[in-house]
C-alpha cells in the first residue's frame, strides 16, 4: 500500500510539471509596423543657379505727372532707353535689375527740363502660371511687379530750384529713392526669344524735379516694349512624388509574385529531395532571369539618360553579358501629349540610339546583338502619358 501511494505522488507531480511547463510557453509574433508618410501630389520644380537668366533690351515713353502737369500735356512725352537682365529662380517668381535713360519734360507754370537715369531692382510674379499651371511652350504670360531703386536727375533747365543743399544754395542736380509697380506682357517668340510690351509708374520724392509744393509725390507714368533674350532657354526639372506610386506598386507585385514561385519551387525541391537516394542526372544549363528593371525613363523632349536610370543599362548590360546567347530588341517611345507625331518618332529614335550606345561603347555588348526600334507616339504601352517616355528592353 505504501508502494502504491509513493508512485501514486510521482505521477501527480510528473503532471504537474508538465501543466507548468506548458502553461509558461510564450508565443512570439513578429510584426512589422510599416510607417507610411502622406505626400502631397502636385509638381515641384527646381533649377540650378546658372539657368534661366534673361536680358532685357526696350525703349518707349514716358511722362511725368509733378504739380501743374495736365492730363493733355502730350508734349512732355518724352523717349525712354531701357536695358536690364534678371533670373527666374521658379516657373512662378523672378527678379530683375532694370534701368532706365532719357529726357524728362513738364510745366509748372514753365516748361522745364532735364535728363534722368535710374536703376531698380524689381521682383516678378508669373500670374499665368501660377493660376493656370506650369506650361514651358505657353505663348502668353501676364507678369505683375514691385521695385525700388535709384535715381540721379541732372542738365535741369528752366524753372529755378526750390530744394537747398547744406550749404544753402539751390541743389542743381538730385538724387531720389523710386519705388515702381506695373504689369509686363510678355510672348514667347521661341525658346530663347520673348517679346514684351511693359506699363510701369515710378513714384518718387515731391524734390523729383526740385519744385516741393502741390502734390506731396511725384509721377512717372512709363510704357516701354522691347525683347528678352533667355539665357540657354527656359526650363525647370519637374518632379511629382505620386508620379511613380503605379509604377512601384507594380513592382511590388511582382516582388511577391517571385516570392510565391520562389515558395513554390522550394516545396517541390523538399519533396524531391525526401525521395534521395537517386541517379545523378545532367543539370540543364539554367539561363539568368533578366532584371526587373527592364526599362529605361527619360525627361519630357529628352533623350538622355539620367544618372538614376544608368543602373537599369547597367542591368541589362550584366545580365546580356551572363547570357551571351539572347540579343535584346530596344524600343523607343515618346508620351503622345507633347510634341507632333513626326517630332516624337525622330524622339524615340534618339532615345533608343542614346541606350543602344552606352551598352556598346561603355559597357562593351557587341552591337550586332542588339537591334533598335521606334514607336514615338503612335503606340503607347501605358495608360498613363508621362510613363511613355520610356525605353523597354524585349527579347
Amino acid at each position: 500500500m505504501k508502494k502504491n501511494l509513493i508512485l501514486l505522488a510521482a505521477c501527480g507531480g510528473m503532471l504537474l510539471a508538465a501543466n507548468e511547463s506548458k502553461a509558461q510557453e510564450t508565443v512570439v509574433v513578429d510584426e512589422t509596423v510599416i510607417t507610411t508618410t502622406n505626400v502631397e501630389c502636385k509638381d515641384h520644380y527646381s533649377s540650378s543657379w546658372r539657368k534661366n537668366w534673361f536680358i532685357q533690351l526696350g525703349a518707349g515713353a514716358h511722362m511725368p505727372f509733378v504739380e501743374g502737369t495736365k492730363m493733355d500735356d502730350s508734349q512732355l512725352i518724352t523717349a525712354y532707353y531701357n536695358v536690364g537682365f534678371g533670373h527666374w529662380f521658379s516657373p512662378y517668381l523672378a527678379f530683375r535689375f532694370t534701368g532706365f535713360y532719357g529726357a524728362t519734360h513738364w510745366d509748372n507754370g514753365q516748361f522745364s527740363k532735364s535728363k534722368n537715369a535710374n536703376l531698380n531692382i524689381e521682383l516678378m510674379w508669373d500670374l499665368i502660371n501660377s493660376a493656370h499651371g506650369v506650361n514651358p511652350n505657353r505663348v502668353f504670360s501676364l507678369i505683375p511687379f514691385v521695385g525700388v531703386g535709384g535715381a540721379f536727375t541732372w542738365d535741369y533747365k528752366g524753372a529755378p530750384s526750390m530744394v537747398l543743399g547744406s550749404d544753402g544754395r539751390p541743389k542743381g542736380n538730385m538724387w531720389t529713392l523710386p519705388v515702381s509697380a506695373g504689369l509686363q506682357l510678355r510672348f514667347r517668340l521661341c525658346k530663347y526669344v520673348d517679346f514684351f510690351a511693359e506699363g510701369r509708374f515710378m513714384f518718387y520724392a515731391d524734390s523729383w524735379n526740385r519744385n516741393v509744393h502741390g502734390r506731396p509725390i511725384d509721377v512717372d507714368a512709363v510704357a516701354i516694349g522691347g525683347f528678352n533674350i533667355n539665357i540657354g532657354g527656359r526650363e525647370f526639372d519637374r518632379y511629382n512624388p505620386c508620379e511613380y506610386l503605379d509604377y512601384i506598386n507594380s513592382l511590388n507585385g511582382q516582388v511577391n509574385d517571385l516570392r510565391g514561385a520562389l515558395a513554390t519551387t522550394a516545396a517541390a525541391l523538399a519533396a524531391a529531395e525526401a525521395q534521395l537516394p537517386c541517379p545523378e542526372v545532367q543539370a540543364a544549363p539554367v539561363r539568368t532571369p533578366a532584371p526587373m528593371l527592364s526599362a529605361v525613363r527619360f525627361k519630357i523632349n529628352s533623350a538622355r539618360v539620367t544618372d538614376e536610370e544608368m543602373v537599369n543599362v547597367y542591368n541589362v548590360a550584366q545580365w546580356m553579358k551572363s547570357n551571351s546567347d539572347v540579343n535584346v530588341v530596344i524600343r523607343g517611345y515618346a508620351d503622345r501629349e507633347t510634341g507632333t507625331s513626326d517630332y516624337n518618332m525622330k524622339l524615340s529614335e534618339r532615345r533608343a540610339q542614346s541606350v543602344y550606345d552606352i551598352l556598346t561603347k561603355e559597357y562593351g555588348i557587341d552591337g550586332s546583338r542588339l537591334k533598335c526600334e521606334q514607336f514615338g507616339s503612335d503606340v503607347q504601352p501605358y495608360d498613363v502619358n508621362n510613363w511613355n517616355r520610356i525605353v523597354i528592353f524585349a527579347e
